[in-house]
């Protein structure tokens, strides 16, 4: 009972500290909508770099990744997290700086939906209004996600109900996001990547130190058929009537490993590709301060990145060494970093460690809470319904979204026998298959079209429910990750119907041939646009013929 205690009070002073941050900044948030989605584009390289990564990797990365490796061995989650590290890295060397600069060309946009709206000239909102379709959708799937993370965290640490820690978690927040604004979640993640990082570290550390050291957790782990192979699946022998792992004379039972193919590869380093289409991610390089601190955010994202990932590979692993019998299925695996931080350390530095995970929920649910209230509030509401409204207005029906967005991921989140990893890769799917295709189109393809972002947009997300739920069933070949077929498709789909077409028009192909010239059209040197009909001064030139 004591040591339950010293771990709440932790966790209690980490929720107050996250709440006050949102009080703090809701003052400069609210001063207009800029400042709500974006942070008024004056965030630093350190805050971006962490807060990108903290609401991109989100619970999964300390329960749901762990607890894959725990359950089945190395091969699923290396493979996913060598492509996720790969996706981060070229997210940001090929799509940080060239976005952080087109957005200020295309009309100063402040969100994704409403940068592929001014880069394709959509006076209609038709894209952009697609697109916050998209986000509402696949965002709300993504915050139940979060939420399922929270319930089992309270549940498994004191023993509470899951759904009523689900909802409280859930609560706090909606709170501090419907306060504060973009700059409360930039704070806000900041701090958690720190924590995450921190929790890793210390966990995977006193992990490998308590299962004897390096040398033995690996022969234990060896005897385990296909349990460290890169090319085999370790089998877990299941009862048939309770769906729980075997176990024998004390020790779980394992049938023969599966293979591992060449899809099944293919299909984890796949997830890579989700990055270029992640508004959650792809929104903190909009709201960089400048283009030249791309590069110092892009090493500290993704150093950030490898190390966190190589840490909760192997806590699933060296977990299994150290508790072998304790989690007998794949829903009690996604709680082993708990486990073992209770298990290792003491009440209250327990307590600040898996606030880790808290942390990893908060930072990812509050920025897709973000985002998809700014692709209804701007995209939809001002974008296609109202086009006169206020600033007041538009933030009045964001946090309406908030409030649906909230209700809808505690109904996915009300299961809590969900896979944390699965809920996420159908959402990741989605995104990135969605908008990938055409936020590298828009940034490296001159031809490019609004009827072409159109068919994208469509077809990916078609492709990646179409796939998952009628094509992959069908095992063998069709069973690879969704992702991929679907970012293909969309991209062969852009490229065909932009051809097909009728070509951008001057403005339009002005804009993209100049968007990474020193100084930008229309703006100073540092960045900042010009109140001086800047567009006008680019239509002088293009009808000059320079």
């Amino acid at each position: 009972m004591a040591n339950d205690f010293w771990i709440l009070l932790a966790m209690v002073i980490y929720f107050a500290a996250m709440l006050s941050i949102g009080f703090i900044y809701s003052k400069r948030s609210n001063s207009s909508s800029k400042e709500y989605f974006a942070g008024g584009r004056g965030v630093g390289p350190w805050l971006t770099a962490l807060s990108a990564e903290a609401s991109d990797m989100s619970g999964w990365l300390l329960m749901g990744l762990p607890g894959l490796a725990y359950f089945t061995g190395a091969a699923d989650p290396m493979w996913t997290a060598i492509g996720l590290a790969l996706g981060t890295y070229l997210n940001w060397k090929l799509v940080a700086r060239r976005l952080r600069r087109y957005s200020v060309v295309a009309g100063d946009a402040i969100t994704i939906p409403d940068f592929f709206a001014k880069r394709f000239h959509d006076e209609k909102g038709v894209i952009s209004t697609i697109a916050a379709v998209i986000i509402l959708v696949f965002f709300s799937v993504y915050v139940g996600s979060c939420f399922v993370t929270v319930g089992k965290l309270f549940a498994t640490l004191f023993g509470f109900d899951y759904h009523i820690m689900m909802i409280i978690g859930a609560v706090v927040v909606f709170v501090y996001t419907v306060v504060g604004g973009y700059l409360s979640v930039v704070m806000t993640d900041f701090i958690q990547g720190m924590l995450m990082f921190f929790a890793l570290a210390v966990v995977f550390i006193g992990t490998v130190a308590s299962a004897g050291g390096i040398d033995n957790t690996v022969e234990f782990l060896r005897s385990i058929p296909g349990y460290l192979s890169g090319t085999q699946v370790a089998a877990p022998k299941l009862d048939p009537a309770t769906g729980q792992q075997l176990v024998e004379a004390g020790k779980v039972v394992f049938g023969a490993p599966s293979d591992y193919g060449i899809i099944t590869i293919i299909s984890m380093l796949a997830w890579g590709l989700g990055y270029f289409g992640m508004p959650q991610v792809l929104v903190r390089f909009l709201s960089i301060r400048s283009v030249e601190e791309v590069r110092k955010s892009q090493i500290i994202a993704t150093s950030w990145c490898v190390i966190s990932l190589g840490c909760a590979v192997c806590i699933g692993l060296v977990g299994r060494a150290m508790m072998p019998t304790e989690l007998l299925t794949s829903t009690d695996a996604e709680t082993i970093f708990i486990v073992l931080a209770q298990t290792l350390l003491p009440s209250f530095m327990c307590g600040v460690v898996v606030s880790g995970i808290f942390a990893a929920s908060m930072s990812s649910s509050s920025s897709y809470l973000i985002i998809g209230a700014s692709a209804m509030g701007e995209n939809i509401f001002r974008g296609l319904l109202h086009k006169k409204a206020m600033d007041r207005q538009v933030m009045i029906v964001a946090r309406v979204t908030l409030v649906v967005m909230f209700l809808f991921g505690i109904v996915v989140a009300f299961d809590q026998n969900s896979s944390i990893f699965q809920v996420v890769s159908y959402a990741w799917a989605g995104l990135g298959a969605s908008f990938g295709p055409l936020m590298l189109c828009s940034l490296y393809w001159r031809r490019a079209n609004k009827a072409g972002a159109v068919a994208g947009m469509l077809s990916g997300t078609a492709t990646v429910l179409i796939w998952h739920n009628l094509v992959k069933p069908l095992g063998g070949v069709f069973a690879i990750y969704e992702l991929l077929p679907a970012f293909i498709i969309s991209l062969l789909f852009i490229v065909v119907v932009s051809l097909l077409t009728a070509q951008p028009n001057e403005r339009m192909l002005y804009e993209f041939d100049h968007y990474m010239d020193d100084p930008l059209p229309g703006t100073l040197p540092s960045g900042t646009v010009l109140v001086d009909e800047p567009m006008e001064a680019m239509e002088a030139e293009v009808r000059s013929g320079k």
